[in-house]
C-alpha cells in the first residue's frame, strides 16, 4: 500500500502518484510518502525513480531483518529504526522496522508491521494541522515515540523487580527464578537494540550540529532521552543478575542449614546404634547383660550421651 500526501501552505492532501507532478510544481511544499506492504520490486523502483535514493540504502531498507542504522547522504538522511510494535508493551515484546528517508522537501517511510503513531501523525496532518510541520519534524516526533515506549517498558520493570527483591527475601521460589532469568534475556536483547539507536541518533545529531539545523536541539534531547534507557537497561541487568545470586545463596544456605541438621541427628544417633547393635548381639556372656536394671542403666548411658553432645552442639553454637 502506497500512500501520499502533499503538504503546502500549512494545508495538506492527500492522494495517489498524481501528487508526484503537483509537488515538483510547487517549490516551497514537501511530500510524504508512506509504505506499507508494497511489493518490493515496485517499491524499488519507485523510490530510485522519483527521489533518486540510495540503492542499498533501499535494500537494507526492504530486508526482514536488520539493525538500527543511520547515513547521512548529499541531499537526504536514511535513518532505520526498530520501533516497539502496537501490541508491546513489556518485556515480552516485538519490533518493527521503520525506514525513513528524509529530505528537506520530502519524507518517505517504509515499516514492515502497521504503527498506529506514524498513522495518527499521518492523520494530525491530514486534518489541516500542518503548520511548523516539515519532515525533520515528523522524523523527530518519531524517534522520541520510539524511545518514549521502550522507556516505560523499563519503568515497569523497576516497579516489579521491587516487588520481586521484597519477595524473594520473604519466599523465594522458582517462579521467580524463572521469571528473573527471562527478564534478563529480554533486557539483553532491548539493550542491544537501545544500544544501535544511541549510535545512530549521535550520527544525527553531530549531522545536524554541522548544518545548525533548528531541529538539532530536539534530537539532541531525544539522543540524551535514549542514552539515559540504554543505561537504565544495562544497570537493570546488573540488578537482575545480582538477584539471581542473591537467590543461589539463600537456596544454598538453606541447604546447609538442611545439612547440618541431618549431620547433628547422625552424629547423635551413631553412638546410640552402636550401644544398641552390641547389646543386639546374641552371646551368652555378655557384660551387664542378665542385670536386673541393666535395661534401664543402658537406656540412661545412652540419653546421656544424646544430651552431652547436643550440649556440645550447643556450646559450639551449631544449634
Amino acid at each position: 500500500m502506497m500512500q501520499l500526501m502533499l503538504c503546502h501552505d500549512n494545508t495538506s492532501q492527500t492522494g495517489g502518484r498524481e501528487l508526484l507532478q503537483q509537488w515538483r510544481d510547487t517549490p516551497d511544499s514537501w511530500l510524504w510518502v508512506d509504505l506499507y506492504e508494497e511489493a518490493a520490486s515496485e517499491e524499488y523502483a519507485f523510490l530510485v525513480e522519483q527521489f533518486d535514493l540510495d540503492s542499498t540504502a533501499i535494500s537494507e531498507a526492504q530486508r526482514e531483518r536488520h539493525p538500527p542504522s543511520f547515513e547521512a547522504f548529499d541531499n537526504y538522511f536514511y535513518l532505520l529504526l526498530k520501533p516497539l510494535d502496537a501490541e508491546s508493551d513489556s518485556l515480552d515484546f516485538n519490533t518493527l522496522q521503520l525506514a525513513m528517508f528524509a529530505g528537506e522537501r520530502f519524507l518517505v517511510t517504509r515499516h514492515s508491521k502497521a504503527s498506529p503513531f506514524l498513522a495518527q501523525l499521518w492523520q494530525n496532518l491530514q486534518q489541516n494541522n500542518a503548520a511548523n510541520q516539515s519532515p525533520m519534524t515528523i522524523v523527530a516526533a518519531m524517534c522520541r515515540r520510539v524511545a518514549q515506549r521502550y522507556g516505560k517498558v523499563l519503568l515497569d520493570l523497576e516497579r516489579r523487580l521491587d516487588v520481586i527483591e521484597d519477595e524473594l527475601f520473604d519466599s523465594a521460589s522458582d517462579a521467580l527464578m524463572r521469571e528473573l532469568v527471562s527478564y534478563n534475556t529480554s533486557l539483553r536483547k532491548m539493550h542491544r537494540i537501545l544500544t544501535y539507536h544511541v549510535d545512530i541518533l549521535a550520527e544525527l545529531r553531530k549531522q545536524l550540529e554541522k548544518t545548525s539545523h533548528s531541529l538539532y536541539y530536539d534530537f539532541d534531547d531525544i539522543y540524551a532521552i535514549i542514552e539515559r534507557f540504554s543505561s537504565m537497561s544495562s544497570m537493570y541487568q546488573a540488578v537482575i543478575t545480582d538477584l539471581v545470586e542473591a537467590y543461589i545463596s539463600l537456596n544454598g544456605h538453606r541447604l546447609n542449614q538442611i545439612m547440618k541438621v541431618l549431620t547433628i541427628v547422625t552424629v547423635i544417633f551413631v553412638p546410640l546404634t552402636l550401644l544398641v547393635g552390641i547389646y543386639g548381639m546374641n552371646f551368652e556372656n555378655m557384660p551387664e547383660l542378665k542385670a536386673a536394671h541393666g535395661y534401664y542403666i543402658l537406656l540412661s548411658v545412652m540419653s546421656g550421651i544424646a544430651v552431652l553432645l547436643l550440649y556440645i552442639f550447643r556450646r559450639m553454637r551449631w544449634l
